[in-house]
């Protein structure tokens, strides 16, 4: 049986959430020194990954690529889809600008697994729950989450859950315990796994995870 050809993929920053428990621009808000927006382009790129922004409610530009949501006020699953639309890539890896401690290493683990499953959904299981985000998915997924929007199911637990049946495949969601005893998965002495999935809604979220990075950069080991 031939090889199959190693699919293409691209990286997106979910960015049109309306940031009101924030205060202010959530993909503005510093985070050891930089904009969210530019730490979650850099994660996507330390990944080797292309990156462009989903679904911006600011101008971004100076940042990467923006791409405009078609449905509005329909939350990340409208940025996912106008992602999928604009991208050539098989494979579409999504990252929400709010997740500042997610490590590079965890994408590249992702993406990997979606490439030798060819799972049209592959995400990512800590202590038995599913966590939606960050998800690889495949182009074939874009005309589900189109009929998902039109009927206003926005939400992504359940679209990850249920678009695999619609194709006859399963979600796939990779361990993060198995990662990180194989050592596929590098984290820092005593960094407990559950931190790369931590969100900054608010300006106090912001600034304990800024307090956590800068312990985890005082640390042996590494978060890459």
């Amino acid at each position: 049986m031939p090889l199959r050809e190693i699919a293409t993929a691209e990286g997106f920053v979910l960015a049109g959430g309306r940031s009101s428990r924030m205060g202010t621009d959530k993909a503005l808000a510093l985070f050891a020194g930089k904009p969210l927006i530019a730490t979650a382009l850099a994660t996507l790129r330390d990944a080797g990954l292309q990156a462009r922004i989903a679904g911006s409610r600011s101008p971004l530009d100076a940042y990467g690529e923006p791409i405009p949501d078609t449905f509005t006020s329909a939350g990340p699953l409208a940025g996912i889809h106008a992602a999928l639309t604009a991208s050539a890539s098989d494979l579409c890896v999504f990252l929400p600008v709010d997740m500042p401690l997610m490590p590079p290493a965890l994408l590249r683990c992702l993406l990997q697994r979606a490439r030798l499953t060819g799972a049209p959904v592959t995400v990512a299981r800590l202590n038995g729950r599913v966590e939606p985000f960050p998800v690889v998915l495949s182009r074939q997924t874009a005309p589900y989450i189109v009929e998902r929007l039109k009927s206003e199911h926005a939400s992504c637990h359940a679209a990850w859950r249920e678009i695999p049946a619609l194709l006859g495949e399963q979600p796939d969601a990779v361990s993060i315990e198995h990662l990180v005893s194989s050592g596929h998965l590098p984290l820092s002495t005593g960094i407990p796994p559950i931190w790369c999935f931590l969100s900054a809604n608010t300006p106090s979220d912001l600034a304990w995870m800024s307090r956590l990075w800068d312990r985890i950069q005082r640390l042996p080991g590494e978060i890459a």
